[in-house]
């Protein structure tokens, strides 16, 4: 069976760190590399490049990669 990898941007990857949190899954402290374990070993590569790209490092909290959260109704 042929695999086919997923391009990952930033802005992907910034998205499933969000849902991810979002589900209680993963904290806001955590490190960005406790995402590894929510990923296959290649597109864990490949988020890794793209977060290395963007200047993030694994030891980042998930906050600095998905940002503030804003609420509409306060």
């Amino acid at each position: 069976m042929l695999q086919t990898r997923i391009k990952y941007s930033i802005q992907v990857v910034r998205d499933e760190a969000q849902a991810l949190v979002a589900r209680g899954s993963v904290a806001r402290h955590t490190q960005l590399y406790s995402l590894s374990r929510y990923f296959g070993d290649d597109d864990w590569a490949s988020i890794e490049s793209v977060l290395e790209a963007n200047e993030y490092l694994l030891r980042d909290s998930v906050c600095d990669l998905i940002g503030k959260e804003s609420w509409l109704n306060d």
